[in-house]
Order: C-alpha cells, then sequence, then structure tokens
C-alpha cells in the first residue's frame, strides 16, 4: 500500500509542512468525468476547520499554477480522523499496540477483512495479531486499513 501519486504529493508536502501540519496522505479518486482529492493533514496540536482551510487556499493555489491533475477536481482537506487511515510503513509502526481493520487486495484463506492488533512490521510486512496467532501481511497486498478507535467507559 504505497502512495498512490509521488508526484502529487512532492508537490504538496512541501507547502502543508510550511504550514506547520504533516501531510499524513492523499487520496486521489476518479469519479466519472470529475475527480476527488482529499488531502489529511495531521498535527500534534489536533487539526481543526480553519486549519483545513488555510491549508486548502494554500494547496489548492500550487495546483493551479502547477496543474498537476488534467481533469475536473474537487480539493477537500481534513483531519485523518480517529479512524484514520493507514498507507505507509511508518503510519503502522506509529499505530502498533491499536486495534485496525484491514481489508487486503486477494483473499487469504478466503478472506480479505481482518480485524486485530497491529503488532508492527518486519521489513515490507505490516504483522497482526488475531485470535492469538500472528499473521504477516505484505504491505504491497493491503488494500486498506484504518485504526479502529477505542473509547474508554
Amino acid at each position: 500500500m504505497a502512495i498512490k501519486d509521488a508526484a502529487l504529493y512532492a508537490l504538496i508536502e512541501p507547502v502543508v509542512t510550511a504550514m506547520g501540519f504533516e501531510l499524513w496522505a492523499i487520496d486521489l479518486m476518479s469519479q466519472g468525468r470529475h475527480s476527488r482529492l482529499v488531502i489529511y493533514i495531521d498535527n500534534p496540536d489536533g487539526v481543526n476547520v480553519d486549519d483545513c482551510a488555510d491549508v486548502s487556499r494554500q494547496v489548492g493555489a500550487v495546483l493551479d499554477v502547477e496543474d498537476p491533475i488534467r481533469s475536473e477536481f474537487r480539493l477537500e482537506v481534513s483531519s485523518p480522523g480517529l479512524d484514520r487511515p493507514l498507507y505507509t510503513l511508518d503510519h503502522f509502526q506509529r499505530f502498533q499496540g491499536h486495534l485496525i481493520d484491514l481489508k487486503l487486495r486477494q483473499p487469504f484463506e478466503g478472506k480479505r477483512k481482518f480485524r486485530g492488533v497491529l503488532a508492527g512490521v518486519e521489513e515490507d510486512d505490516v504483522l497482526l495479531q488475531m485470535d492469538g496467532e500472528e499473521y504477516c501481511f505484505p504491505i504491497d497486498g493491503i488494500d486498506q486499513a484504518r485504526v479502529v478507535p477505542q473509547f474508554d467507559d
């Protein structure tokens, strides 16, 4: 599960970083003739609506000048949220010990969807503990992964 568009990421990341945020991920989705570009930003102090609006203006200006997306698109800027998507090995490593939902590109033992505790990473593999056993999934075989929010009573 690699960054889907490295050139687009490389264009956006310096802008987001200069504004004091971490570029968590980008997601470019085609929707017919139009596309949707979602930029996830993060900050240890949190992300609010004004932060998203500021980043949207700055990134939008860069995208208008550079024009990396040939079709019409809608730009959205968001926090990754409590159920944040995990894309990179670093993301998986940072959320070690958390419960995650994972969906594979191809079935493993007849299933594509798994829920377990993220045990960490090993080289290019994600380690997931389920039912007392540890499973190893190559990151390239993961279609989607999200943290499952846990709330204390």
